[in-house]
């Protein structure tokens, strides 16, 4: 994933501090992600994904289908970032307009999964036996360095 965040931000054509900036993620967890000290969290997915919502998030997380998303009226990626002021927006009304993360990817894993019923879902869990375990000794250790076995009567 982190060469993804390294491939958007050289698309760019930003320094890693210009990109933490514009993106809301601090210099140093960016830092940290290409350093391979920290994973990339939701947190910065997302702020990625608000000030560039024409990157696909699919592509940004697990690297499936083209970098930019697919416009119905233009085939040419647009490079132009989102650039609202999110501090101006009110919480409430950015919240309505904009799905979270996890239900842009819900609406698409729901709309390819093929419909089943739960009668069709039988899941047949197996039991194992596992026999019977036995204690075969135990040892007390003292701290003068002395220990005693002791062995169950069979």
């Amino acid at each position: 994933m982190k060469d993804r965040i390294r491939e958007v931000m050289e698309s760019l054509q930003m320094s890693q501090k210009d990109f933490a900036q514009f993106t809301g993620i601090s210099e140093g967890s960016l830092s940290g992600i290409f350093n391979d000290r920290t994973r990339p969290t939701v947190q910065m997915i997302e702020s990625i994904h608000d000030r560039l919502p024409n990157i696909s998030v699919e592509w940004l997380l697990f690297g499936i289908g083209s970098m930019y998303k697919k416009n119905d009226d233009n085939d040419t990626p647009s490079l132009e970032p989102n650039v609202v002021d999110h501090s101006v927006v009110s919480t409430s009304h950015s919240l309505q307009q904009a799905p979270s993360l996890f239900e842009s990817q819900q609406r698409t894993s729901n709309n390819s999964a093929p419909q089943q019923s739960c009668s069709e879902e039988k899941t047949v869990i197996k039991y194992i036996d596992k026999p019977e375990r036995k204690i075969t000794e135990i040892r007390i250790f003292y701290d003068d360095q002395t220990w005693e076995t002791f062995e169950p009567k069979r």
